[in-house]
């Protein structure tokens, strides 16, 4: 972090004021950096290094060779602390879920997949690829594993649509209860069949979880990359 009263902390905290005050709105490109280093009576080195500091806390982002932009809030807001779906995350937000369903396979489990589950290296499942929207705006994409053991003999599978926990809720009887999860950032261009731009990286947040039943048994595996920017999460922690 910048010095307190250093040339660094002068212009992040003015440009961090400019921001609040709306003179640079959301998803606002900056002036350039001679332009910010005109403005405060710095040198370049100077406004970059308060532009990193600014990156550190999301404030702005840089893309490089086209210029730093003010960071927009995301669409989605929801705690990581509740076991919501992502339909009803969305619709509390006062926005309209959609989802578009990529591909339905049924599979063997590989090896890291069955020991996710607690399940036999010979077991299968329903491989599901979504793309997660609100308001008509993709904000996720997912990836999803559901044990062929969810589903009754003689059901077909492949029928499975709209919110996975209402699927399981509704048509199968089955609760989620509780999940085991892990949270990783991931940059990457091979996550999002339909990103703006095929082939573009981006930054998602990836949620590697699976659900289970209260009797522990496991009923879906996700693998679900929020696309940062558009969906954020945040953590109640108590002393």
């Amino acid at each position: 972090m910048a010095r307190p009263g250093s040339r660094v902390a002068l212009v992040a905290d003015g440009l961090r004021d400019a921001i609040r005050s709306e003179e640079f709105c959301e998803g606002a490109r900056l002036p350039t950096e001679a332009q910010i280093a005109t403005r405060f009576g710095v040198s370049r080195p100077t406004v970059r290094a308060a532009l990193r500091e600014l990156e550190t806390i999301a404030l702005v982002h840089t893309q490089h060779g086209v210029g730093t932009f003010v960071t927009e809030r995301p669409a989605i807001t929801a705690g990581l602390e509740r076991l919501d779906s992502i339909t009803e995350s969305i619709r509390s937000t006062g926005r309209e879920p959609g989802m578009v369903y990529k591909g339905r396979v049924i599979r063997p489990l590989l090896p890291d997949e069955a020991e996710k589950l607690g399940l036999s290296g010979d077991a299968h499942a329903l491989e599901l690829r979504r793309t997660i929207l609100a308001d008509g705006e993709v904000v996720a994409y997912s990836y999803d594993l559901m044990p062929l053991g969810v589903f009754p003999e003689g059901a077909d599978p492949e029928t499975v649509d709209g919110s996975l926990f209402s699927y399981l809720r509704d048509d199968r009887d089955l609760h989620p209860h509780y999940a085991v999860a892990e949270v990783h950032a991931v940059q990457s261009d091979g996550i999002g069949w339909d990103v703006a731009g095929g082939g573009r990286t981006a930054l998602y947040v990836l949620l590697d979880q699976v659900h289970f039943e209260r009797s522990g048994r496991p009923l879906l595996y996700s693998r679900t990359y929020f696309l940062e920017g558009r969906y954020a999460f945040t953590i109640r922690r108590a002393g």
